[in-house]
């Protein structure tokens, strides 16, 4: 077994930052899409703003799985392997998530006016918060990630050890993503299966997948497409093409459902959310190379720089946004200004959060304690790491292996 470091693609901090994007879209839109601006003349924009950048979450969960298995597929699963890795997620991921936890809903009990009543209960209510990773709305995605953390010394032995299992790898991540979807919808009715990994299965399977064949897709990803094969060119051009006839039919979807209260089976939902998300994942990953290549250095310098602080503009960015919120006042609905004003969201939320993060990066000791690891790029004493991706970074995450 190839115990070699792979090398380090720097490509993924610019995916880390389209998926971040993705993000701060459907967050900074979720409230006009879902409820307030149903009747404004502009809802149809705002409800394509909201479900097409739906690929945030899946995204992440796509790359982290990817970088795993690239960093880790050709190494012996030992002790030591596995000591590392929990201790690594227990400093950067583990506590940053327990201290966000522990701020949001504090000051969810506060606006609420309940923070100084019935302690017992708030303590109760927030360990079932943590462990389910509802202290605040978009905690549900790093309590995902720890669920595929714990996987992951399991998932990687199996595939080690079976061809079978690394050929069949995506099609048993969606038979079983699809199987409790329909467990779910059927008999178990859970509400927030969406804080659950297997609801993104089919996702992390073909990430690893991926990882593991990279010396082959990589041919596809760094190549110019006039050097491509026409049979490349063929598959990346259906590739596009599946991506955005299921993104405008999920847009379509969700718009009629919303605005006209139209509402079909929940399975459809399902359905062009998973094809629309999955082949936008790979659409990035190829996007991602492309911009590395032909994009200017002050782009791509921008670019790097979001993804590495991705995980920690994550964390930050709905306190910005529930900020600037309040300060709607008389901004009518209907009216083009509310639009303008919802964008100003996800740039108070984007630009805002980048300043806090990256001044406490750079001046305020331990603030990895918060924010998780510090990037390379804005460490006090930079030492040049070769070797392979840092895995804490994955699903926009920005650790640095240490």
């Amino acid at each position: 077994m190839n115990t070699a470091r792979q090398e380090r693609l720097p490509q993924l901090d610019i995916f880390r930052a389209l998926a971040i994007l993705g993000v701060l879209h459907v967050h900074s839109s979720s409230f006009a899409a879902g409820e307030q601006a149903l009747h404004s003349p502009y809802y149809y924009w705002l409800n394509w703003i909201n479900i097409f950048f739906k690929f945030g979450t899946p995204s992440f969960i796509f790359l982290s799985s990817f970088v795993l298995f690239y960093n880790y597929y050709g190494r012996p699963v030992t002790r030591s392997l596995i000591i590392n890795f929990y201790r690594r997620r227990l400093k950067y991921i583990l506590l940053p998530y327990l201290l966000a936890s522990m701020g949001y809903y504090a000051l969810t009990l506060y606006v609420n006016g309940r923070l100084t009543q019935n302690l017992g209960g708030n303590l109760y209510s927030f360990i079932r918060a943590l462990f389910s990773g509802s202290a605040y709305a978009h905690l549900y995605f790093v309590f995902i990630s720890i669920q595929f953390y714990l996987l992951f010394p399991v998932l990687l032995k199996l595939l080690q050890s079976s061809r079978f299992l690394i050929k069949w790898a995506v099609p048993l991540g969606l038979a079983l993503q699809w199987g409790f979807i329909f467990w779910n919808k059927y008999e178990l009715h859970i509400v927030e299966k969406g804080s659950l990994a297997i609801s993104y299965l089919a996702y992390y399977m073909m990430g690893a997948y991926i990882a593991i064949h990279f010396e082959k897709v990589k041919t596809w990803l760094m190549k110019p497409w006039r050097e491509l094969t026409a049979k490349q060119k063929g598959w990346t051009a259906l590739l596009v093409s599946g991506w955005l006839i299921a993104a405008f039919i999920h847009v379509q979807l969700w718009y009629v459902a919303r605005h006209f209260g139209v509402w079909t089976d929940s399975l459809w939902y399902e359905l062009l959310w998973n094809v629309h998300t999955m082949l936008l994942a790979l659409v990035l990953l190829y996007a991602t190379f492309l911009i590395y290549r032909k994009a200017s250095r002050g782009i791509v310098a921008f670019l790097t720089r979001l993804g590495e602080l991705s995980f920690a503009i994550y964390l930050v960015h709905p306190l910005l946004l529930a900020v600037y919120r309040r300060f709607r006042y008389q901004i009518p609905l209907e009216s083009l200004t509310y639009v303008l004003f919802i964008y100003g969201g996800l740039v108070v939320a984007l630009g805002g959060s980048w300043l806090i993060v990256q001044f406490a990066f750079r001046r305020v000791p331990g603030s990895w304690i918060i924010f998780g690891s510090v990037p390379r790029s804005l460490e006090s004493n930079p030492q040049e790491k070769s070797g392979y991706i840092s895995e804490e970074r994955a699903k926009g995450f920005v650790q640095q292996e240490k």
